[in-house]
């Protein structure tokens, strides 16, 4: 073989491990942003959750003492 011919099945060796290297990592990079992200909507959801049953039991809270002060309305005797 040529010295042509030998230089350019390296160049192209090279460029396709590199190419190769270059998409695994940006792969993994993806596949990490993309667990990063679903942790945080997990989060969101989580404290979507929680305030959905804080609020529940603030509505509860809020027709008992409604409630109460209706009970201990004064009655007004002449």
């Amino acid at each position: 073989m040529t010295e042509a011919i030998i230089v350019a099945i390296l160049g192209f060796a090279g460029t396709l491990l590199g190419s190769l290297f270059g998409v695994l990592t940006a792969q993994k990079l993806t596949q990490y942003r993309l667990s990063q992200l679903e942790e945080k909507v997990n989060k969101h959801n989580s404290i979507v959750e929680r305030t959905y049953e804080l609020e529940g039991r603030m509505n509860e809270a809020e027709h008992d003492i409604r409630d109460l002060k209706s009970y201990h309305k004064p009655t007004h005797t002449n």
